[in-house]
């Protein structure tokens, strides 16, 4: 919980505000970018909310924070921002909301799917937070949990004590070693249920891998996000933890599958037509090819 004794000063005066527990994941600005600013290093409040819905989005931002480092008097209904998650994305794919500090605020998705075409789809592991556990139940429980790499995985093992779910999670980033069911390896993609392709893509980690969902949702963990500064799809050089090089192999073989969403753990979301998301990835491989 945020505390008023360590509020930063950046903050715009009024009721919310962050505190100095902030670690800079983004997700406050993501969630509520007319309240939440980057003032280098933290988030801060860029000004009060002016109406009900930004008072909505900067209870979600509070929520979803993973170190509780966003403050609001109690007198803020909490209730508007939790029940807010899982927040709807596009045609059955949500946002959970409840980042985890395990994995640094990564953003984590659910697809919700009929039990005939087997059930949801967990994309990384939220924090386990009850009011969203009972959210997922409502919706129909989670069948797959499918872990993009490593640093990702925060509360997977009690999602899947509560939830029976099957873990997907490379064996070159420990898959076997945290208890998963498919610890899979190889270069080739993997269909791992109607409409869902496991393609790897090493490079962030050894291990690393992204979700296709329909041809048209790509679920991409650290390997790939949009950059509004950039304007244009981005890899990050700094958070490469185990080879550039081979981020850049792994970033040409996406060219062979179309998408129009890109809906990544770290970093913003894009949403274009095919063409202009292919146009845009190209772009990003010549500028990885110019970055040593």
């Amino acid at each position: 919980m945020a505390r008023e004794s360590l509020r930063l000063p950046q903050n715009a005066p009024g009721d919310f505000f962050v505190d100095e527990t902030c670690i800079d994941c983004d997700a406050c600005r993501q969630i509520a970018p007319a309240i939440f600013r980057d003032h280098g290093g933290a988030s801060s409040v860029r000004r009060q909310p002016g109406d009900p819905e930004e008072e909505r989005r900067a209870m979600m931002a509070l929520v979803a924070c993973p170190t509780g480092s966003i403050g609001a008097p109690r007198s803020r209904p909490r209730r508007i921002g939790i029940e807010a998650f899982p927040e709807r994305i596009s045609e059955n794919v949500y946002f959970c909301g409840f980042t985890s500090e395990s994995s640094f605020g990564a953003w984590s998705w659910l697809i919700r799917r009929p039990a005939a075409e087997g059930g949801n789809v967990l994309v990384d592991s939220p924090r386990f937070a009850a009011p969203l556990v009972r959210a997922l139940e409502e919706m129909g429980g989670v069948s797959t949990l499918f872990l993009t790499h490593r640093d990702d995985v925060a509360d997977h093992a009690r999602f899947a004590d509560r939830f029976g779910c099957r873990r997907w999670l490379r064996a070159e980033d420990g898959g076997a070693r945290i208890g998963v069911e498919e610890a899979w390896s190889g270069v080739d993609p993997v269909a791992i249920g109607p409409d869902l392709v496991a393609i790897p893509t090493p490079g962030h980690t050894r291990g690393h891998a992204v979700l296709s969902y329909r041809g048209a949702y790509l679920f991409t963990g650290d390997h790939l996000a949009w950059s509004p500064r950039r304007n244009r799809l981005t890899a990050f050089r700094d958070a490469c933890w185990y080879s550039w090089k081979e981020q850049i192999e792994s970033m040409k073989r996406l060219r062979e599958w179309p998408f129009s969403w890109v809906l990544p753990g770290h970093g913003r979301v894009r949403h274009a037509p095919p063409d202009e998301m292919r146009a845009s990835l190209e772009e990003c491989i010549r500028w990885m090819e110019s970055t040593p």
